[in-house]
């Protein structure tokens, strides 16, 4: 009997061992944010993922205040409710197709990806009335007057900046963010250090600070600036900006240049495109760039100033064709703005 039990043992020792194996989790196949969900202002809009008309959640009041706060839903006459009424399903499907999603009346994961995603604080629609193909204006398409050769100022307010970033590499972007518009339009812009009497007046805020539109905290709404002749130019200074991805890790990290590029078109007086590839679309994404002018941004402002006369748009059309072509793919119209993410919620 020992023999038999020595002989059983000699053998479990003779086969070869293999290490535990688990199943792999499923594909991940709904669109969520790329960043740690907790920090980010709209986080709680994931829950209402594949919500449709006659859905009720708790907290979609909040998501319709979204809606309302960029042109999406008229003022209400009294709060708003948690059901997914018809005019949420109509402020959905307008806001779909302002975006260049799917039109589907629902709020699928496009939508909601694009929902949660940090974004200018201006209105989408209710000052855009002025709208040529995708580009548009701010009602009653202002712009500035000057007499040629035009040359606006702008300014950083020194109280208002922040401390991680030196003022020569806000400045250094802000320059490169005015002469990409420069080099499409017959406009120069100059920077000074009289803030005061500055065209443009750059600065970084927190909160309600003054002018009506307060800033909201992490990813949530980035900048804002107002048409021409206003001048100002804000910046949420909760958000981590950064200027080199490079040395900042962090995944909460907003490109710096995109956003000024961006904002720099509003204090033109481009209000937002539906072109998802151009500057003047209203989200970015977390360690996301996005700079250089498409078509539809150089079409859009040199209908209000005209074109510089050493812009060529042989070359834009053909740097657009060449990123057009590097980009084909299965799921290349979605590429540059869906956020793909595990909710940590």
């Amino acid at each position: 009997m020992f023999f038999f039990f020595l002989l059983l043992f000699l053998l479990s020792l003779s086969r070869p061992s293999f290490p535990a194996t688990t199943p792999a989790p499923p594909p991940v196949t709904s669109t969520v944010i790329t960043v740690d969900a907790h920090i980010a202002t709209w986080h709680d809009f994931a829950k209402f993922l594949d919500a449709g008309k006659g859905s009720h959640v708790s907290g979609m009041c909040e998501l319709k205040r979204y809606f309302n706060r960029f042109g999406y839903l008229p003022i209400p006459d009294n709060n708003f409710t948690d059901v997914f009424d018809t005019q949420l399903e109509s402020a959905v499907v307008l806001y779909q197709k302002k975006l260049g999603l799917p039109v589907t009346g629902k709020l699928d994961s496009d939508t909601i990806s694009a929902i949660m995603s940090p974004r200018c604080g201006m209105s989408d629609t209710s000052h855009a009335l002025h709208k040529t193909r995708h580009f548009a204006y701010f009602y009653g398409k202002p712009r500035w007057l000057r007499s040629p050769p035009m040359m606006l100022t702008y300014a950083f307010s020194l109280d208002d900046m922040i401390d991680y970033l030196s003022l020569w590499e806000i400045r250094t972007v802000f320059r490169r963010a005015f002469s990409r518009w420069e080099s499409v339009i017959p406009v120069n812009f100059t920077e000074t250090g009289d803030y005061q009497s500055a065209d443009i007046r750059i600065g970084f805020y927190r909160g309600d600070h003054g002018d009506g539109e307060p800033f909201d905290g992490v990813l949530g709404v980035l900048a804002h600036a107002f048409s021409p002749q206003n001048g100002r130019l804000h910046l949420d200074a909760a958000e981590t900006w950064a200027v080199d991805f490079k040395s900042d890790k962090s995944k909460a990290a907003v490109d710096l240049e995109s956003v000024a590029t961006h904002e720099i078109g509003h204090v033109l007086g481009l209000a937002h495109s539906s072109v998802r590839e151009a500057v003047m679309y209203p989200s970015l994404s977390p360690r996301t760039k996005k700079v250089d002018l498409k078509i539809d941004d150089v079409e859009g402002v040199q209908a209000l100033y005209g074109s510089n006369p050493n812009f060529k748009f042989s070359s834009l059309l053909e740097s657009e064709n060449s990123l057009n072509q590097a980009n084909i793919g299965p799921d290349s119209r979605f590429s540059d703005w869906t956020i793909h993410l595990a909710l940590l919620l």
